[in-house]
């Protein structure tokens, strides 16, 4: 993957209420956009309920159709229904650590409850899944922290060769 190549985009909501239709997803479109100015390609998009298998599901039919970057937000906090951190988990090949300790570090600067979130990214299949907090700001802000890692880490996810 080149300068020049665009990394393809899945991106999934992680809501009870927004898969019910109860209130329309923000989350997923201020992803879309941040994305945009990324200049990566948004290929899928979904939403879902805060439902271990539904998450895993998507994931890995995202990944399956050629994500080579998914992006969940929401899911990430510790109400009894965030499972997302879970989820991912589960299916995943390894994790990456330094993602979720530098979106919580660099947020802290921004909101003491920071500390809360779960927020983490793993290599599942051949994609790179970050998981990010469910509010737009926050989900944008997070992503903002850790994008300058995301051209490597996807090539390394999908097993390409990669100049040191």
């Amino acid at each position: 993957m080149s300068k020049q190549a665009t990394i393809t985009v899945g991106i999934v909501t992680v809501s009870d209420r927004a898969a019910a239709g109860e209130y329309i997803d923000l989350g997923g479109p201020a992803l879309r956009e941040a994305a945009g100015k990324y200049g990566w390609s948004v290929a899928a998009e979904a939403v879902v309920p805060d439902d271990a298998q539904r998450i895993q599901e998507c994931i890995r039919a995202f990944a399956a159709q050629g994500c080579g970057l998914i992006l969940t937000t929401g899911g990430t906090g510790i109400a009894p229904r965030d499972v997302t951190p879970e989820a991912i988990r589960a299916i995943m090949r390894v994790e990456l650590p330094g993602f979720g300790e530098a979106m919580r570090m660099r947020s802290l600067q921004a909101t003491p409850n920071a500390i809360l979130s779960r927020a983490l990214a793993a290599v599942v299949d051949r994609a790179l899944v970050v998981a990010l907090p469910g509010k737009p700001a926050g989900a944008v802000e997070c992503l903002g922290h850790v994008a300058g890692a995301v051209e490597h880490g996807v090539k390394l996810a999908a097993r390409l060769p990669t100049s040191c």
